[in-house]
């Protein structure tokens, strides 16, 4: 079975991760912080804004079941691309919009979808959305992998949202 490696941020990681790993073909999630300037990041660093991390998933997905073109379709149906910097009531960097790509192939789909959610006018306003190379992935603490799973109630901003693209 192939597999591929991409990393999305779009605020708050309990929340991605829990619609993420529900779309067929994911194989894989785990949360994480990424794109930031301060080795081995831990929760309480990246909470401040002070260390650029944008709170990320990692996901691991089959690309025969799904495309990465409609991987990045669904991310932007759960979050608003076009807030910097912000989700629901998360407001920070660590909550920005942001694709880091792990290959040249993903880099220009991930621009081409761009496009075509900006040119579709169904969020009102242009993406945020920052595309980036993949730097190193710092993995959240315990806690807050599968957080959505372990408790149900717990807060999230994020949903399928009624657009197309």
């Amino acid at each position: 079975m192939k597999t591929e490696v991409t990393y999305l941020a779009g605020g708050c990681f309990w929340g991605m991760e829990d619609l993420l790993r529900k779309l067929p073909g994911v194989l894989k999630t785990e949360v994480g912080y990424m794109g930031g300037n301060t080795q081995n990041a831990t929760y309480n660093e990246v909470k401040t804004g002070t260390t650029n991390h944008a709170e990320t998933v990692k996901v691991e997905f089959n690309p025969d079941q799904l495309s990465f073109e409609n991987l990045l379709l669904y991310f932007f149906k759960i979050h608003d691309p076009t807030t910097l910097n912000r989700q629901g009531n998360d407001i920070g960097t660590q909550y920005r919009s942001e694709i880091f790509f792990t290959s040249e192939e993903q880099k220009e789909t991930a621009a081409k979808v761009i496009a075509r959610v900006d040119k579709s006018g169904a969020w009102g306003k242009p993406a945020a959305t920052v595309v980036a190379k993949a730097p190193e992935f710092w993995s959240a603490e315990g806690y807050h992998q599968d957080y959505l799973l372990k408790n149900p109630d717990g807060y999230t901003c994020h949903f399928v949202r009624k657009v197309d693209f």
